[in-house]
């Protein structure tokens, strides 16, 4: 039976996100106050209306290849069909392919206002089900769980299924973003990474994955040994040389 649709305009946003924190390759995620925002109406009229404003405007399509409105149709498809026409305005904040989680604020962003403008959107689409169809879109859950849920998660995959769980952050821990100049593409940074890595440095990232939940929400003061990693960052370095030069310096 095809959803009923509501009238009025509904507005989301959602934070910019850092994943892979330390030890936590495909894991971790925390979110930031940067938030991009995004209005859509559904329309009476057949097609697609979509105006993009702020960052990346001048290199986002105003069509349905734009990944909010493939989100949005997704989540519309989930919920038992797609209006005849919906109008999208977004206004982008975080940078794109600058590690922030563009990509995956577009996903949740649009799969979030296919939930609310369908009147029991909320009923059959759970945050659960939600993060599942982010995961699926986005190739991994760590981005899109701390877009979501917010503040800091743990994410994982259970048969092939997005899962996650937040983690309480400290107060006395705020977090600085350093944007880089340049850009770097998700899918070549992976390309970057090893099939194996020695048994040594997967106990020891292990170790320190287990501790970084302690320091992050009880005990900051283990932060510096917490965000050790040894299994991601050394291999994808030529990738971002300033960027880790600036890690290993503040190191």
């Amino acid at each position: 039976m095809k959803p009923t649709f509501k009238a009025n305009p509904i507005q989301v946003q959602v934070p910019a996100t850092s994943a892979n924190l330390g030890p936590g390759f495909d894991s971790f995620g925390l979110a930031f106050g940067m938030y991009d925002r995004y209005v859509a109406q559904i329309l009476d009229e057949p097609g697609l209306d979509i105006d993009v404003t702020g960052e990346g405007a001048e290199d986002v399509p105003r069509t349905d290849k734009n990944l909010l409105v493939k989100a949005m149709y997704k989540g519309f498809d989930f919920l038992g069909g797609k209006p005849k026409g919906v109008a999208v305005r977004a206004l982008n904040v975080i940078p794109h392919g600058r590690r922030l989680g563009s990509s995956a604020s577009a996903i949740v962003g649009g799969l979030s206002l296919a939930r609310a403008l369908v009147l029991t959107g909320s009923d059959k689409m759970s945050d659960e089900k939600l993060l599942q169809i982010a995961t699926e879109m986005e190739g991994h859950p760590d981005n899109v769980a701390a877009a979501l849920y917010g503040g800091a998660t743990i994410a994982w995959l259970e048969g092939g299924v997005g899962r996650a769980t937040p983690i309480t952050v400290n107060h006395r821990i705020n977090a600085v973003a350093f944007i880089p100049e340049s850009a770097v593409a998700t899918s070549s940074a992976r390309k970057m990474l090893p099939d194996e890595v020695l048994y040594r440095d997967a106990t020891a990232n292990i170790a320190r994955s287990a501790l970084m939940v302690e320091a992050l929400s009880n005990k900051p003061e283990f932060l510096y040994e917490a965000t050790q990693d040894l299994i991601h960052q050394e291999f994808r370095k030529s990738a971002m040389p300033k960027s880790f030069a600036l890690v290993q310096k503040l190191r």
